[in-house]
């Protein structure tokens, strides 16, 4: 009997390598409007603990936008099809079909190709070379 598959897309290794510039964009922009939105947050509690001054402003629309495209790129690296495991480090899984069965291709942003695959439940640390 055959094993149902959890995932409805399934990349080959191609398709998941011809991503990979895409992915890196996704992630430097991620990186880039987390980092402002922390940044200004944390300016903006200095002022409101400082002075206790009402906050709003260009500010606060900057880091309202910032994690506005935050959530569309997390929605847009869903919408792919990918699986992303560790934000900061732009790790991601890309369900694969490895002789009939779910797996997954692992990738992180600071490796320069797709050169690891893990079952579903091992995770990072059952990374094998393919």
């Amino acid at each position: 009997m055959k094993e149902s598959n959890f995932f409805p897309k399934h990349f080959t290794l191609e398709e998941a390598r011809a991503l990979l510039p895409k992915l890196r964009s996704i992630f430097h922009d991620l990186h880039r409007r987390h980092n402002s939105a922390i940044e200004i947050g944390q300016k903006l509690m200095e002022i409101q603990e400082t002075t206790g001054a009402d906050l709003g402003g260009k500010e606060v629309d900057g880091m309202v936008m910032d994690f506005m495209q935050v959530n569309a790129q997390l929605q847009h690296l869903k919408d792919l099809g990918v699986v992303l495991k560790d934000f900061n480090r732009g790790l991601v899984d890309f369900p694969h079909l490895r002789d009939g069965r779910e797996v997954y291709l692992c990738w992180e942003l600071d490796e320069d190709d797709i050169e690891f695959w893990h079952d579903i439940d091992a995770g990072y640390a059952g990374r094998e070379r393919l």
